[in-house]
């Protein structure tokens, strides 16, 4: 269920609007594309929707794909554990690779580093599961 969001109005609704149909886009893709995220897209997206098109919000919220994960993230900032490991993982391959073939300018490795690590410690510390209802 939408919390009630003030909706904005006049070009801000607008440009709402097309950054939600932006984010589903690439969670679209993240979708097929293996290593790219898609709920973390679908979420902004959801956020978007909510300020620009109740109806676009709904939709995705109640999908039946992806709607049962966003609702999951909506009401207990769950991130089940195989999509805590892919996205660490993710994390620590990029790092890798920046090290190895990129600019290894140590300002550069410390500040991907340190986006790292506030990413990481973020989604670990979010629960796996559904706390239980008893």
């Amino acid at each position: 269920m939408r919390d009630e969001v003030r909706q904005a109005t006049g070009i801000v609704r607008w440009a709402y609007l097309l950054l939600g149909l932006g984010f589903v886009g690439l969670g679209a893709i993240g979708a097929v594309v293996p290593g790219m995220p898609t709920t973390v897209f679908l979420i902004l997206a959801t956020w978007a929707f909510s300020r620009s098109s109740p109806r676009l919000h709904d939709w995705l919220y109640h999908h039946p794909r992806f709607g049962p994960t966003l609702q999951r993230w909506h009401e207990h900032r769950v991130i089940p554990t195989h999509v805590k490991v892919i996205a660490v993982s993710a994390m620590v391959a990029s790092f890798v690779f920046l090290g190895t073939t990129g600019d290894r300018h140590p300002l550069l490795l410390a500040g991907v580093g340190a986006v790292i690590v506030f990413g990481a410690w973020f989604i670990l510390r979010c629960p796996s599961e559904v706390p239980d209802a008893s």
